[in-house]
């Protein structure tokens, strides 16, 4: 029998001890500095426009925060941290006895979670009815799909199927539900103090490309270059007054995207199903009241918002980052929740480029030719600076204005390399292949370009054969094929006739 009484004292001493050491938590609410680096989405080509429905790159967030330390076991909790944050990620350093654990903690504080974890727990109704409103108590009977069904005084009610305008109020948050996204870690100290960490973690749902704006000069000679850095994000957290930074180039990575538990829909309003919309009367007389409205449909965009900033601001300032190349926003900017902005990247009057016209020939084919605008990347050449891939638009200057010849793209070019961005709008520019004679291994053509501009241009035609090519003008190599490379007069034509001899 002492046996006994022993063994329930251990358990009672077991138990107050557990609950002595009970975890003290400290919640840190916003951090006091923060740097965002964005890296472009690696699967992304420069041709793609950024996908706002579905932002594939990715940041790198460090956040500096000052925080208060209990003596022994804490959980510290970092509020208002990335929404897309991948936990395992994190690293919090600057805490006196390290971590033991992090958990990223519950779900977000809305409508629909308070609703969902409100099933079979009491809460007020408030029901409007001509600008009158009553207040009674009742119990959530379903979940945050379809109809909103409680159970009152008289009975089973389904939320807004009456005359009535109803709303709910809570009693409390649950447990678990948090206003902002937070991270949480647990840690031991031996004795208490105030200190200085720094949270560093990736997180998804961002991106950055280059955008470039091209703008012929009168003759085609040269052009004006200007560049614009777009940052997108569609997390629901801002980081305000950021040192920001993109990174240029495909950084490898081993993990995809993976399932973001704030991003979840969280649509969530009171919907009447009742076949035929039947609703008794009350004591009142009340009667049925009519059909709401549908809802407007959601955005198609999940940015919500574009911000230009670029007539204040510095232009970006480039660095080395190992193989890499990165560009800093030289003043804190905002990376705003849901958002787009735009930065200066670089500027560069009067670059001198080349106008070409060029077409494949796939014997006895030409394709349409394309308006090819060359520059070369150096520092005698009006460049001399790394290019980030992305966009290009093109104008040519009419006067006073500027009109828009067409829309293309361009790869990372680094510095010393040939810059090539293709536009396929050349339309008084055409070109004719004729297959003139064929015979066993060998087939004989001409090539015919015409060009209805007042102007010279230079054309180039690209052979992608397979056999060997002899042709009534000299042919140059370039990228392991032929080329035929010709001044074609104002209102004039050209033609080279050729032979292809199809290999063995």
């Amino acid at each position: 029998m002492r046996d006994s009484r022993t063994f329930i004292l251990y358990v009672l001493v077991a138990i107050a001890g557990a609950g002595g050491a009970r975890a003290q938590v400290q919640t840190s609410a916003a951090p006091d500095a923060v740097a965002v680096t964005v890296y472009r989405a690696p699967d992304r080509g420069a041709e793609q426009k950024i996908d706002l429905g579905w932002l594939g790159g990715y940041a790198l967030v460090t956040e500096t925060r000052t925080i208060t330390i209990p003596a022994g076991r804490a959980v510290i909790r970092f509020e208002g941290v990335a929404s897309g944050i991948l936990p395992e990620s994190a690293i919090v350093t600057g805490l006196p006895a390290g971590v033991r654990e992090k958990n990223l903690d519950g779900e977000l504080l809305s409508a629909a979670s308070l609703y969902s974890r409100g099933y079979a727990r009491p809460v007020t109704l408030r029901r409007t009815r001509e600008g009158k409103t009553v207040e009674e108590r009742a119990v959530i009977r379903s979940g945050p799909e379809g109809s909103a069904i409680v159970e009152t005084a008289r009975g089973i009610e389904v939320l807004n199927c009456g005359p009535t305008e109803d709303a709910i109020s809570y009693d409390g948050v649950p447990a678990g539900l948090s206003a902002r996204p937070t991270l949480s870690v647990e840690t031991e100290s031996p004795q208490g103090g105030t200190a200085t960490v720094t949270l560093s973690y990736l997180a998804w749902g961002f991106d950055w490309q280059a955008n470039y704006v091209a703008t012929l000069q009168e003759g085609g000679a040269a052009a004006d270059l200007f560049a614009w850095v777009t940052l997108a994000s569609t997390d629901m957290t801002s980081f305000a007054d950021a040192q920001t930074m993109v990174v240029a180039g495909k950084v490898n990575r081993t993990t995809r995207r993976t399932s973001n538990p704030y991003e979840s829909p969280d649509h969530f309003e009171f919907r009447c199903y009742i076949k035929d919309r039947i609703v008794a009367a009350d004591a009142a007389g009340f009667a049925p009241a009519p059909p709401a409205p549908p809802p407007p449909p959601a955005p198609m965009m999940a940015a919500e918002a574009i911000v230009v900033t670029g007539s204040r601001m510095r232009r970006v300032e480039q660095e080395d980052l190992g193989d890499l190349k990165a560009y800093r926003v030289p003043e804190p900017t905002t990376v705003a929740a849901r958002s787009q902005k735009q930065v200066a990247l670089m500027g560069k009057d009067a670059v001198p480029v080349s106008i070409v016209y060029e077409s494949k020939v796939y014997t006895p084919a030409v394709e349409p030719p394309l308006i090819l605008v060359r520059a070369l990347n150096k520092a005698d050449k009006g460049l001399g600076l790394p290019l980030p891939a992305g966009p290009v638009a093109l104008f040519e200057r009419q006067g006073q204005r500027a009109l828009l010849i067409g829309e293309s793209s361009t790869d990372d070019k680094a510095v010393g390399e040939e810059v090539e961005v293709k536009f396929p709008v050349a339309a008084n520019v055409t070109v004719e292949a004729r297959d003139v004679r064929k015979k066993g291994r060998v087939r004989t053509a001409e090539l015919i370009v015409r060009n209805a501009n007042p102007f010279a241009i230079r054309y180039e035609a690209d052979f992608n054969l397979n056999g060997e090519v002899k042709a009534s003008a000299r042919l140059v190599a370039k990228n392991g094929r032929k080329l035929w490379a010709v001044t074609v007069p104002a209102n004039g034509s050209a033609t080279l006739n050729y032979r292809e001899i199809a290999p063995r």
